[in-house]
């Protein structure tokens, strides 16, 4: 085996060294040597022809040193922490501290493992269930919204544009005289007031009539996602070419029944009651449960590595790269519009990700506390289930979520269920 010793370097940090025979890195140097010799030339031989002392002779006895070390380092790096036993939470930095012909190869790879935990009185959790009442004005807004969806899109043009108002412009901003990228568009339809564009600049636009030519003042925020524009002043010249408003009708039967399954406002505003008094039945449950879940949290002990954090957090910027996808949003994008950088966007999800990791980690310690298990018939069922929801192929799901990743999960699913049926709800 390659692996020479395991040692203990701090919390949740190993460092493994290992090694690797000369008669394994000669093996490695001549597959190195034969793969890159094709594009070498020397002096007195066709291109890819040349010896490989001569080759060594010509440009140093270590020129296939590093393709050499690539070829194996990662079986090597694997095997030696299969066998340490260490059970890491990210990729190991890897470092060649020694390297000869005469005697092979010597790798560090420092680990970050992860932490011990201790949880303790997870079972009979108190809790408080509260429920919200439902208040006319929550049925008001209900009856606002169906009332929005209904309006009549009316032109303005007996006023100037209002807060509230949509205005069709053509823009285009310029920085120090000189017009900049991504700062010009036309028949831009614009909601005044809803905050879309950089402070300052719908403010401007109120005031002003369809028709009107302009220009507004405008300073872009220190934050701004372009570097070039961050703190810069600019002025955008604007052409006003319509405003619209929202002209919304009286909620009366006969809205209802052309916008709804019911006959009478009567019967409509029973059932937006009916339904929002479900939704705060809900909503007490999920409190419930996150309470339950923080409790769980502060009953645990565990020296957690940051980059468990910050990988959850990698995670949870790439789910929402795919969720803008569909709609043909890039992040650079999305950044972009909302006036955001990428530091400002991992730290609104680095307290979120901080807790679903420290729950992941009281979950699974509480599934070896009480011994939990999960049959080979529990995971095919659960396997079936992901194909039926996906519209996969089992097999192929099983290619990608080995049987230890489902296993792992169904077992926290029974811990979460063990924690909540034991819980004292008042």
């Amino acid at each position: 085996m390659s692996l020479k010793a395991t040692n203990n370097v701090a919390t949740n940090k190993y460092e493994l060294e290992i090694e690797v025979s000369a008669e394994k890195f000669e093996e490695a140097l001549q597959k190195a040597y034969l793969k890159a010799r094709k594009n070498i030339s020397v002096p007195g031989f066709r291109k890819g022809k040349a010896p490989r002392k001569l080759i060594e002779k010509e440009y140093g006895e270590n020129v296939f040193f590093e393709d050499a070390v690539n070829l194996f380092y990662a079986d090597e790096v694997n095997s030696a922490i299969d066998e340490s036993g260490l059970e890491l939470v990210t990729q190991p930095s890897v470092e060649v501290t020694d390297i000869s012909r005469e005697n092979g190869v010597k790798l560090k790879a420092t680990c970050t493992t992860k932490p011990e935990v201790e949880v303790k009185d997870y079972k009979g959790i108190e809790v408080e269930k509260v429920v919200n009442a439902v208040t006319d004005e929550d049925i008001q807004k209900q009856v606002d919204q169906l009332r929005e969806k209904s309006a009549r899109i009316v032109t303005v043009d007996d006023r100037a544009a209002e807060n509230g108002d949509t205005v069709k412009i053509d823009f285009e901003g310029f920085k120090d005289g000189e017009a900049f990228e991504g700062g010009k568009a036309e028949d831009f339809d614009l909601e005044l007031g809803s905050g879309q564009f950089i402070p300052g600049f719908e403010e401007k636009i109120v005031g002003h009539s369809t028709g009107e030519q302009f220009d507004i003042d405008v300073t872009f925020p220190e934050s701004y996602q372009v570097k070039e524009l961050a703190g810069a002043p600019a002025v955008f010249k604007i052409n006003l070419k319509e405003i619209t408003r929202k002209e919304l009708p009286e909620l009366d039967d006969d809205m209802v029944k052309d916008s709804t399954d019911f006959d009478t406002v009567d019967e409509y505003k029973a059932d937006v009651r009916k339904k929002l008094e479900e939704s705060a039945e809900k909503s007490a449950d999920s409190k419930v449960e996150a309470d339950i879940f923080d409790k769980v949290i502060e009953n645990m002990t565990a020296e957690i590595p940051q980059v468990m954090f910050d990988n959850r957090v990698n995670e949870m910027v790439s789910e929402l790269e795919q969720r803008l996808a569909p709609q043909g949003i890039s992040l650079d994008l999305y950044m972009q519009f909302t006036g955001q950088t990428m530091e400002t966007v991992r730290k609104t999800y680095a307290e979120q990700a901080e807790k679903q990791v420290k729950l992941r980690l009281a979950l699974e310690q509480i599934v070896k506390n009480e011994n939990i298990e999960v049959s080979d018939e529990e995971a095919e069922a659960e396997y079936a289930r992901l194909g039926e929801e996906y519209k996969m192929d089992v097999e192929e799901i099983k290619s990608f979520i080995p049987v230890e990743g489902i296993k792992a999960d169904l077992g926290v699913n029974k811990a979460v269920e063990l924690i909540k049926s034991s819980a004292v709800i008042k």
